[in-house]
C-alpha cells in the first residue's frame, strides 16, 4: 500500500511531507512489532474506526459545521462588505510589481497540494483496509 502512495505521489508530483513519510515509517515499525506479539493482528482493521471518526471530523459534515461555527462571525461582518470591496478592487489601476503576491499564492497552492496530499493518503488507506 505505502509503495504504491508514493508512486502515485510521485505520479502527480505532490510534495510528501516528511512528518507523513516519518509517520509511515512508524506505522510499519508498529505494525511488525504487533504481529510478533500477535500473528493475527490487522493493523488498519485495529485503527479503521478511529481514521473514519477522524476524517469525519476533519473533512465530513461535523468537520464542516464545525468550520462554519467558527467562521460564521467573520462572514457576518464581511459579506455586506463585499460589493464595497469589489467595487474598489476593480476602480484601482493595475499594480507593477505582483511578484510578491505571486509568491504568496504559490505557498499557499502548495500548502493545499500537502493537505490534499495528507487526504488522498488516509483515503487510500481506508479503501485499502476494506479490500484487504
Amino acid at each position: 500500500v505505502l509503495l504504491r502512495l508514493f508512486q502515485t505521489s510521485r505520479r502527480f508530483n505532490v510534495e510528501i511531507q516528511p512528518q507523513l513519510v516519518m509517520l509511515q515509517k512508524t506505522l510499519l515499525n508498529i505494525e511488525g512489532l504487533g504481529r510478533q506479539l500477535d500473528p493475527e493482528l490487522d493493523l488498519w482493521k485495529t485503527a479503521k474506526p478511529f481514521l473514519e471518526r477522524w476524517m469525519s471530523e476533519q473533512v465530513g459534515w461535523r468537520g464542516l459545521v464545525k468550520t462554519f461555527k467558527q467562521e460564521a462571525p467573520y462572514l457576518a461582518r464581511t459579506v455586506p462588505q463585499m460589493p464595497r470591496l469589489i467595487h474598489q478592487a476593480l476602480a484601482q489601476p493595475p499594480k507593477a510589481d505582483l511578484q510578491p503576491q505571486i509568491d504568496r499564492l504559490i505557498a499557499a497552492q502548495r500548502q493545499q497540494n500537502r493537505w490534499l496530499a495528507i487526504i488522498a493518503v488516509l483515503l487510500a488507506l481506508l479503501v485499502s483496509a476494506q479490500f484487504a
